[in-house]
């Protein structure tokens, strides 16, 4: 282990301020970020510029990524770009029965460290990874296949923000019970009972981290700072086409914990061989108490019903749906609905689906639209905000694997196009696979239909699904979520009493709502502090990013009384 060249009190000088800020920040809900999401704001004060951020990840390409963690029997690797580019880097593979006691071992210093130092070592371990923002924009581009400036932000700032906000509630959590309290009973006529009590927060165990190819940093920094912030070392095992974001994580933690005289291991990385599918194997293991999962239904699913030694949060699959009733403000209603759409080839848990319009139509302020004249609008709105190839690019990003594509090109059988997809080039990827997306039109009332529009298609596919009424519409609504599970819900009215038919099926049915939304706001993005990412109480997921619950159950107080 190193020797500490982080003090206590420098840490806390440094960061309790910062901390407090995100206390404040998730108690109000107001807008507040630490991390400059403009790129220009990096370059001084340590931090890498653009420069200096392309050429630090230009320099990892090839090598071999040793962390110098116990157990390292093997190296493992195999990153492709979805731009095109072999990335070439190895990581450490790890003997399991070597490294989970490795990293058990350090626990107890940890937790005796206390909630603030923890938090504020999780700080640290942020700050850092922020001052490397523009090195870590280029490794989420090229494991995601995200845009550069969504790769920046979303990678970026945005996940830093995530990070931290789960540290603030992990704190907040902890503190509630006082360390120490003296508790005295009147005896009447006798001599009270006196005694001291003693809590302390307990750590649950080591946390497993199961990464995802889309949103490594975004969807994973949650997890990994809510359990580490509550005294639990956090074993990474990314997925293994978004390897390296999440190594660089690793790596920056254990520097940090290191410095500030902590065990390096209660942060390591697990990468696997191709096709080795460890996830299971570590999943089930008794010595892992928390695993944290974004990915698949069947595969979340799975966890939650095998890995019953630990504490399983996930997030899963869910068919995401936008209401459209009326609209006050038509085409602002388009072009928020068309970047929505767009956004990163669709790429996103968070993406609406199912679009379901009356077929008699709907009221705008420009008169009545049918259903026929809305779907051909939108499709129109979205053909006009990527009819530029350089713009396209810049939303659409790259297919992030061969499954997106073959989804996008079977779903054009599925009903009729009001949009066909296109393939753009990109000039400077010029192997990069692009996509613009497609929708398709359905008629709700058919059961062909339903089977494409009850089912998950991940990607750039949208479908417009003619339905009878708004009241049906809020009936589909509602068996979506139930049976399929939403991370979002939309919708547009300028009804109030639809309004609030809407708002209470989505109160009822536990999934997050989005009404009318026609600016610089968009039903797939949350606000880090603000807003929540899904509910947890739908299939969609079994957890919020990021609320109480997503952190009190990490750890449990134990009590220790004494006569006094």
């Amino acid at each position: 282990m190193a020797a500490a060249a982080l003090t206590t009190h420098q840490l806390i000088a440094q960061h309790r301020p910062t901390l407090d800020q995100a206390l404040e920040a998730i108690r109000t809900r107001a807008y507040w970020s630490p991390h400059p999401e403009h790129p220009k704001a990096y370059g001084e004060n340590g931090s890498l510029g653009m420069a200096e951020g392309k050429a630090a990840f230009d320099a990892l390409l090839g090598t071999r990524f040793d962390l110098g963690q116990p157990g390292t029997d093997d190296w493992a690797g195999g990153e492709v770009s979805p731009y095109g580019i072999d990335l070439g880097v190895t990581y450490p593979h790890a003997d399991i029965d070597v490294l989970l006691p490795a990293m058990k071992a350090g626990q107890r210093a940890w937790r005796d460290a206390g909630a603030e130092m923890r938090a504020v070592v999780c700080l640290e371990i942020l700050k850092r990874i922020s001052d490397r923002t523009h090195e870590f924009a280029h490794a989420v581009m090229h494991t995601s296949g995200q845009a550069f400036m969504m790769a920046f932000q979303a990678g970026g700032p945005h996940a830093q923000d995530r990070g931290l906000e789960a540290v603030a509630y992990a704190y907040v959590e902890q503190v509630r019970t006082p360390d120490n309290a003296e508790w005295t009973k009147p005896q009447g006529k006798r001599d009270p009972i006196a005694l001291t009590k003693q809590f302390t927060p307990v750590p649950r165990g080591i946390a497993l981290l199961i990464g995802c190819n889309t949103f490594p940093t975004w969807n994973g920094y949650p997890g990994l700072f809510a359990s580490l912030a509550t005294g639990n070392a956090v074993l990474v095992k990314p997925h293994p086409r978004a390897v390296l974001p999440l190594a660089l994580t690793v790596q920056v933690a254990r520097e940090v914990l290191a410095e500030a005289g902590f065990d390096p291991n209660l942060v390591a990385l697990a990468a696997e061989r191709p096709g080795e599918g460890i996830a299971k194997t570590l999943a089930t293991r008794p010595e892992i108490r928390i695993i944290d999962y974004t990915g698949s239904t069947a595969f979340g699913d799975w966890l939650e019903a095998n890995a019953r030694q630990a504490q399983v949060y996930t997030e899963k699959a869910g068919v995401n749906t936008v209401i459209v009733e009326s609209t006050d403000n038509y085409k602002g209603m388009l072009s928020n609905l068309a970047f929505s759409l767009s956004l990163y080839s669709g790429q996103m848990c968070t993406t609406p689906q199912n679009l379901l319009v009356p077929r008699d139509g709907i009221r705008t302020e420009e008169g009545p639209r049918t259903y026929d004249e809305v779907v051909a609008d939108l499709a129109k709105s979205v053909g006009g905000l990527l009819g530029d190839d350089a713009r396209a690019n810049a939303l659409l990003g790259a297919i992030v694997n061969p499954d997106v594509k073959a989804r996008l090109e079977a779903a054009a059988g599925l009903g009729e196009v009001a949009l066909a997809s296109r393939e753009i080039a990109n000039p400077e990827f010029p192997d990069a696979v692009v996509r613009t997306p497609v929708i398709v039109k359905l008629d709700g009332a058919k059961p062909d239909a339903e089977a494409a529009y009850m089912s998950e298609c991940f990607g750039p596919v949208s479908f417009a699904v003619a339905v009878d009424s708004a009241a049906d519409a809020v009936g589909l609504l509602r068996r979506t979520i139930r049976d399929k599970g939403a991370m979002t819900v939309g919708a547009y009215t300028t009804s109030e009493e639809f309004e609030q038919t809407v708002q209470e099926a989505c109160l009822e049915e536990c999934a997050q709502l989005s009404l009318n939304l026609t600016g610089g706001v968009y039903v797939n993005q949350t606000a880090a502090f603000s807003d929540f990412h899904g509910s947890g109480g739908n299939a969609a997921a079994n957890a919020a990013l990021c609320d109480g619950a997503f952190v009190a159950n990490r750890f449990r107080v134990v009590e220790v009384r004494r006569e006094a």
